[in-house]
């Protein structure tokens, strides 16, 4: 019987250990250049937990990489990202001996402890996409990645002083401003892709409102939207600002008051069944939201038709 279970991986040397590598040369981080070294075959699925930052630059031509519960072939070059915590897992072709080339970065969380990068690396949500939205980078973008790796990796294997630490964490944020831009030139570029998210987002909004049973289902949620359209919630939000300026919560609301407007202009329901009947719990949540997106109360918007 297969063992199903995650492999947890504490530290950055146990995951040189993992890889069949040498000891990590600093404890805390590492750039791997996966042309150093040859992986076994994985012929059933390994997935693992990391207790640290991830940052994979990478092409493998046999293996699915599963990152969450998204799949996806890496036979071009691309650029992920893993928060500690979250699941990882690769399988290569039958009895293949892995043939990857790329780059990961490791950084352990306690390196940028009370650092500036420890209170802003949240804010790069590309860190909680799916693999299957990595960033596909241009030959010109992977050159400019590959440079800042290389110079991260000759910063602690040739100059460790007091200096060393500061200068890696602000060539690390350089890679992730990059990373930030690139992704930006990605949402644009693929248009098409973006737009057809954009359309299935108005579908399954129009869906769950048109619903009966809002009473008993509440408002939908970000993770609820993502999840129906098969798209982590960052990327789906980061896609729709590029799109349309607003968040996926925005969009959500906007389609609630489309609805609320409906049902105050065309029924002569209450406010309070209104809100009910719109998944809210407390009919003053409802008031309050409604006000806030049209600068009236329900009351006021529905008396403006009676003159």
């Amino acid at each position: 019987m297969t063992n199903t279970l995650p492999i947890r991986i504490k530290t950055i040397s146990q995951c040189h250990q993992a890889m069949g590598l040498p000891k990590p040369e600093h404890p805390l981080i590492s750039v791997i250049n996966f042309d150093s070294f040859i992986q076994k075959p994985f012929n059933e699925p390994v997935s693992f937990i990391y207790d640290f930052y991830a940052i994979y630059l990478k092409r493998i031509t046999n293996a699915k990489f599963k990152y969450g519960h998204q799949a996806s072939d890496f036979d071009e070059g691309v650029l992920f990202f893993m928060a500690p915590n979250q699941l990882f897992s690769i399988k290569s072709d039958k009895d293949e001996t892995l043939k990857p080339s790329g780059w990961i970065i490791l950084i352990h969380p306690d390196f940028i402890w009370n650092t500036t990068l420890a209170k802003i690396i949240k804010q790069y949500e590309f860190f909680d996409y799916s693999v299957n939205e990595a960033l596909y980078l241009s030959l010109k973008e992977e050159k400019k990645i590959v440079s800042i790796i290389k110079s991260i990796q000759q910063e602690y294997q040739f100059n460790i002083d007091k200096f060393s630490q500061q200068i890696i964490i602000s060539q690390i944020e350089t890679l992730l401003n990059f990373s930030e831009r690139f992704y930006h030139r990605q949402f644009i570029t693929r248009k098409k892709t973006n737009h057809q998210i954009l359309g299935r987002l108005e579908e399954a909004l129009a869906k769950y409102f048109n619903n009966d049973d809002l009473i008993a289902k509440g408002l939908p949620t970000v993770q609820f939207i993502a999840d129906t359209l098969n798209i982590s919630p960052n990327y789906l939000s980061d896609v729709l600002k590029v799109l349309t300026g607003q968040s996926t919560q925005q969009h959500i609301h906007g389609k609630l008051i489309e609805k609320a407007k409906e049902k105050l202009s065309g029924t002569d329901l209450s406010i309070s069944e209104i809100a009910y009947e719109l998944g809210f719990g407390h009919p003053q949540s409802f008031t309050k939201l409604f006000k806030a997106k049209t600068n009236l109360s329900p009351l006021q918007f529905r008396n403006s038709f009676n003159y």
